[in-house]
């Protein structure tokens, strides 16, 4: 739902009316979609350098 919700309001549709395609009528559910901040690749990111530095220390 996030991906389908994200690419049409990125394309220039009006967020109301994609959640109302969608099939999202409750508040609580609308809020976490125009609200949701996507950043999972940079939390990754910086995950994936701590798991490399873990490796770094075993060898040494």
């Amino acid at each position: 739902v996030w991906e389908e919700f994200a690419r049409r309001v990125k394309t220039g549709e009006n967020p109301d009316e994609v959640l109302d395609s969608l099939g999202i009528k409750r508040y609580c559910c609308r809020r976490m979609l125009l609200s949701h901040v996507d950043i999972i690749d940079e939390v990754l990111r910086f995950y994936e350098e701590a798991e490399k530095r873990k490796e770094a220390k075993v060898y040494y």
